[in-house]
């Protein structure tokens, strides 16, 4: 069955008929985007839920799971409407509900509260809660307890964690809270929610980590992202592993509460994520991390269909269809590493990068390197603090670059400068372009990057001028690619290097 509509055609008030229409179809590529209220049965489910349809009055549409659960919904526990892929709406928008809900899902209100919320996003906490309440129908706190719910879930099912130890690792104030929200979002005590070891869950965690499985959008270029990921390795932050039956991506993460090790491994239609030695309660915080460096929430069907406009694109696109943009899980990190790359090649750069980690690079536990014969990464990327200190000493190439790399490290050590997800890209960049050293191609590949903004155009990158050159592209003609212009950034990128043979 087919349905007349596509996902960026929702608006914040969602269309009934077209979100029933949905619904009838059972269409995954909701999954996230709204929610499901069955007034019958008190629950709330994902669009493709395999349940019998409801009818049309026993139904409403909400957008986000905090706003169910306020109304009195529980959870499905068929179809587990938490572990659905994010919706895009919260990925790139620069209005200040989906820059609020980036935070959130980073763990802002557990580690700082409502107010260090509002502070980031420059609003008075009573002015941020009218304006998610009124387009999110939840405020921030209710929107924060939907996500502690998740973490607990995940904990629960995939670890044998003590059901104390869960209730503190997922964000919670006491085990009576904990207890109370999960029988309030589940319709279970915790004992009988981890009785239920469902399809969504891999087996149950080891004593020092977690595995879970990643929903994505399909479809995805994974020989894009694995080639991106390989090509700007930082050894001993990151590795590609490859035992010839499938590879994993290997990381090392710095999170708040310390750091972890992450392997990251795609499959057909999820992707497995297992985190080792990691503080619990960066559990949410973490998956977030990856979500959004491996772009798994995109609306890809939305930004391809609307590429595929210009002639001159659509048969990039159908040659590669599933070109994503590959995140940050650090923004200064991210920061740093592209101004390195400035004018350098590819090679160059991770040369100077390898050093910079070598040197200033923090070890971890020799435990923490899961017993692979030294494959695994062992070490977090340089914090700005140690860069700004060392890194004249440590870095090579121009003085004046040097001088800038740490100018800028020591802005980010004292916080003149914090790049975050809660930022519009066009704030970010503006930002970026006050910093010494720093021009139109860094600040526009590091917003992208960071925000996930999808409308980024790289036409001063040296690999897209060189591609649109290739197909008779003028780079005025990018406006037309509105608002997808950095995936048809990406689409052009992929498409150079594959005339050169790269594995894209």
């Amino acid at each position: 069955m087919s349905i007349d509509l596509a996902p960026e055609t929702l608006t914040a008030q969602l269309d009934f008929d077209r979100c029933y229409r949905a619904l009838s179809a059972r269409d995954t590529r909701f999954d996230g985007q709204f929610f499901v209220t069955v007034a019958t049965t008190g629950i709330y489910c994902r669009p493709s839920c395999p349940a019998q349809t409801p009818k049309p009055q026993n139904v409403s549409f909400v957008l986000t799971a905090a706003a169910a659960q306020l109304r009195g919904f529980r959870a499905c526990r068929r179809c587990l409407p938490d572990a659905v892929p994010g919706s895009p709406r919260w990925n790139a928008g620069a209005d200040t509900a989906s820059r609020a809900m980036r935070l959130i899902a980073d763990g802002v209100v557990e580690r700082e509260g409502v107010g260090g919320l509002a502070d980031r996003l420059r609003y008075s906490p009573r002015h941020l809660n009218r304006v998610l309440t009124d387009n999110l129908g939840a405020g921030p706190l209710a929107l924060a307890r939907a996500h502690r719910a998740t973490n607990a879930r995940i904990l629960v099912q995939c670890t044998t964690m003590p059901m104390a130890d869960v209730a503190f690792a997922a964000g919670f104030s006491s085990v009576r809270q904990f207890n109370d929200t999960i029988r309030a979002v589940f319709g279970l005590t915790p004992t009988e929610l981890r009785r239920l070891r469902s399809r969504h869950t891999v087996t149950p965690a080891t004593a020092d980590g977690v595995t879970l499985r990643l929903a994505y959008r399909r479809p995805y270029r994974w020989a894009w992202m694995r080639w991106f990921l390989q090509s700007h390795l930082a050894s001993g932050v990151e590795a590609v592993l490859d035992d010839g039956t499938g590879w994993r991506y290997c990381r090392v993460l710095t999170l708040p509460h310390g750091p972890a090790v992450a392997v990251i491994e795609p499959m057909s239609d999820h992707v497995r994520l297992s985190l080792h030695h990691m503080d619990m309660r960066d559990l949410g915080v973490a998956v977030n991390r990856v979500r959004r460096h491996l772009d798994l929430d995109a609306d890809i069907d939305a930004a391809e269909d609307s590429l595929r406009n210009d002639p001159a694109l659509a048969a990039l696109v159908d040659e590669a269809p599933g070109v994503r943009l590959a995140g940050s899980l650090d923004p200064a990190e991210t920061i740093i590493r592209t101004m390195i790359g400035q004018q350098i090649s590819v090679a160059a750069a991770r040369t100077h990068i390898d050093e910079l980690v070598n040197q200033l690079g923090s070890r971890l536990d020799p435990a923490a390197t899961l017993g692979e014969a030294g494959r695994m990464p062992s070490t977090q990327f340089p914090t700005p603090a140690a860069i700004a200190e060392h890194g004249g000493r440590v870095l090579r190439g121009p003085r004046r670059r040097i001088d800038a790399i740490v100018a800028v490290a020591a802005a980010l050590a004292d916080k003149s400068v914090e790049p975050h997800t809660g930022l519009a890209a066009s704030d970010l960049r503006d930002q970026l372009l006050e910093l010494p050293g720093i021009g139109p191609w860094t600040a526009n590949l590091v917003a992208m990057r960071v925000t996930g903004d999808p409308d980024i155009a790289l036409t001063d990158d040296l690999v897209v001028v060189r591609a649109m050159a290739d197909l008779g592209i003028e780079p005025r003609h990018a406006d037309r690619w509105s608002p997808w212009r950095s995936y048809a950034s990406m689409h052009l990128w992929r498409h150079r290097l594959a005339s050169t043979g790269a594995p894209v």
